[in-house]
């Protein structure tokens, strides 16, 4: 059948900035099909993309991936072998929710599939090991020592023509030993290896995924410094405007004040004419100050909004903060399996050095006492 797609969605699709490791670059001028593709001859997943001719993702999904939902309409996961960091925006977060749901549900059908590979291997290599003893047990059962020959000389054509081939028991010998000897410690060591793949892959992602969270914490950071150099000044400001406001609505009070005085007074023409005027430039006065004072009502309204979402920010940074401390005590723990799968390694390699090198002895010996048996053997012959 090859290779199928099993899920289909659309999205902008975005790399990490190779150069900066921060900034976003789109792939797709608009939202393409993202799909997800299984392949049933090499039983493997992967998410491809094509925006007209050009294949812009193309992820093979392994147990070690994880997509991360980063806001409620944007995910992202990173790719060692590609060495990259996809990003995918999506019209909604359901859309979202979808495709983080299916990543999971691929990633833990390869984990299984990758632990049933091993498990077979395992099992291979046992068999193997066992084929191995059956075959030098058969091969001593076969033997016929010679001290037998003197009751049997009716076969004594069968053997002259084992002596004629006298290189024979040594080269099964050989055969039946190389096997024992080459998979004494195959399958601890395929494991090891397998294993010490494995957590060089967890590390390296580890690294990547730190490195992102410091980076996006240091842009976290530096936008918090500003931030709180900007709530600094806005709050120096509320205060001043609000000293301000009060002094306003003082002056505002007076103003009225006045104004009602000057409407119940009396006087001659002149006076009243005067009185008219100044009514009017009060009047206009107090129109300013009132309009001033929504604007300063307004400014204040927003910067206690800004307040708030700084407020927000600094919970979100220390979250974060959390994050990275997570992850760098993760990646000590990597590095220590690491270390002790190598040192696992290393004693395995020098015990499979040592059972060779008795192998070795041992397959010397058996050569001498074959060589001893097969002149007594002739020795025998020529007498009779």
């Amino acid at each position: 059948m090859g290779e199928q797609p099993i899920y289909t969605t659309r999205a902008h699709v975005f790399q990490i900035d190779p150069t900066t490791k921060k900034n976003w670059l789109p792939s797709s001028k608009q939202a393409v099909a993202v799909s997800y593709f299984y392949d049933s001859t090499r039983n493997s997943y992967r998410i491809i993309s094509v925006d007209g001719s050009k294949a812009i993702i193309n992820s093979t999904i392994n147990p070690f991936m994880a997509f991360t939902k980063t806001s409620q309409k944007f995910g992202q996961w990173s790719d060692a072998r590609a060495n990259t960091v996809y990003g995918l925006g999506f019209a909604s977060e359901v859309e979202l929710n979808k495709f983080c749901e299916k990543f999971n549900e691929i990633r833990e059908a390869v984990r299984q599939t990758a632990e049933k590979a091993k498990t077979i291997s395992s099992s291979s290599s046992s068999s193997v090991q066992s084929n191995g003893s059956v075959s030098r047990t058969s091969l001593t059962n076969n033997y016929v020592h010679p001290s037998n020959q003197q009751d049997k000389p009716g076969d004594q054509n069968e053997d002259e023509s084992d002596i004629d081939g006298g290189s024979r028991p040594t080269s099964m010998i050989s055969n039946t030993v190389s096997p024992s000897s080459s998979n004494s410690q195959p399958a601890t060591d395929a494991q090891l290896k397998y294993a010490n793949d494995r957590l060089k892959i967890a590390l390296a992602q580890s690294s990547a995924n730190a490195k992102k969270w410091e980076m996006e914490l240091q842009t976290l950071k530096n936008n918090n410094a500003k931030l709180t150099t900007a709530l600094q000044e806005s709050t120096t400001n509320v205060e001043e405007w609000k000293r301000q406001l009060a002094a306003y609505k003082e002056e505002s009070a007076r103003l009225k004040r006045k104004i009602v005085e000057l409407e119940g007074g009396g006087g001659d023409s002149v006076r009243t004419s005067q009185l008219e005027k100044d009514k009017i430039d009060l009047e206009s006065k107090l129109a300013s100050i009132e309009s001033d004072c929504t604007l300063k009502d307004q400014e204040i309204s927003s910067l206690t909004r800004r307040v708030d979402e700084m407020s927000v920010y600094e919970t979100q940074n220390k979250a974060f903060e959390t994050r990275i401390k997570s992850l760098q005590l993760e990646n000590k723990t990597f590095q220590d399996t690491i270390d002790d799968m190598k040192s696992q390694l290393e004693l395995a390699r020098r015990k499979e050095e040592r059972h060779n090198q008795e192998m070795a002895r041992m397959h010397s010996q058996m050569g001498q006492k074959l060589q001893e048996m097969l002149h007594l053997h002739n020795q025998m012959s020529s007498h009779i």
